[in-house]
């Protein structure tokens, strides 16, 4: 069990068994949740900790599930230092830690567009560069031009778009490092255009997502040539459940909490989907969500 003796100093915080705020509101725990002070804090905790602790980062806690028998090791927490917004005539440099609504609202005061598709992301920053997230014909890997990122030795990288090698829901560097923040273009325009399409997205997402529920947004990725709703839909699966988790009548690639649901819930619910639909159309589902333990 790790204590405050087994862990490098530091000048933020660290956090025993502590809660871990997430979307479908699971009741995991982290057995260390390490809020650095800021970049120099976080590369000397990186640089110091023992490589047989496992380290993680979480951002808003959308897209995952928490395991019922909680995170083992040390989870990292991006406070408000690292959720800064600016700009130039150019370009607009987001930190990890701001969520991707906060940035499409930004991006409406300013007037620049190319990225209002933000604000149908749940989440942060950080973990929409990592995942690649996107919607409604958009994503990060279009509108992304560098990123920051620390190894888990805590050396910085500078990465270009073209490092990523970018593709549907992920990127063939993501597991290697730990965004710190991104650079993104945009194109100058109004704030009342901005707004005009964001308020046209959000209406999309009202109309078809079950936003006021306890979800992580998408469940499965979209296979080639298919949508995972209508595959589960054809299998189904739309409305089905297991204890407290049930697939959304609104949308069924949406798992939801609706009343005290546990990782297992979760779990077995989506990966009984998942055989239905191997077994039906020779299918493979991928996770789009994902577990942390």
């Amino acid at each position: 069990m790790l204590n405050q003796e087994s862990l490098p100093k530091v000048l933020g915080q660290y956090k025993f068994n502590s809660k871990i705020a997430n979307w479908f509101d699971l009741k995991g725990t982290a057995e260390v949740l390490y809020k650095p002070l800021d970049l120099e804090d976080l590369r000397n905790f990186l640089q110091k900790i023992d490589k047989k602790i496992a380290v993680q980062i979480i951002g808003a806690g959308s897209n995952i599930i928490v395991s019922d028998n909680g995170v083992s090791g040390v989870l990292i927490k991006l406070p408000a230092k690292f959720a800064e917004i600016s700009h130039n005539h150019e370009t607009i440099k987001i930190g990890a830690g701001a969520l991707c609504q906060t940035v499409a609202s930004y991006c409406k005061i300013h007037g620049f567009a190319g990225l209002e598709f933000l604000s149908g992301i749940p989440g942060s920053i950080g973990g929409a560069i990592a995942m690649n997230a996107g919607c409604y014909g958009s994503d990060i890997a279009n509108t992304l031009i560098s990123s920051q990122a620390l190894d888990f030795a805590g050396n910085i990288h500078n990465l270009s778009n073209q490092d990523f090698g970018f593709y549907y829901r992920g990127s063939q560097i993501a597991k290697k490092y730990l965004f710190i923040e991104g650079t993104f273009k945009y194109q100058p325009s109004s704030s009342q255009i901005v707004a005009d399409k964001i308020a046209e997205l959000m209406n999309l997402r009202e109309q078809s997502q079950p936003i006021r529920a306890k979800t992580g947004g998408s469940t499965f990725k979209n296979p080639a040539n298919h949508k995972a709703w209508q595959l589960i839909d054809a299998v189904g699966f739309r409305g089905k459940r297991v204890g407290d988790c049930e697939f959304s009548n609104k949308h069924c690639n949406f798992l939801i909490n609706v009343g005290s649901a546990t990782s297992h819930d979760l779990l077995t619910l989506g990966n009984q989907a998942k055989q239905a639909v191997k077994e039906k159309f020779q299918i493979d589902l991928e996770w789009e969500i994902k577990e942390l333990k």
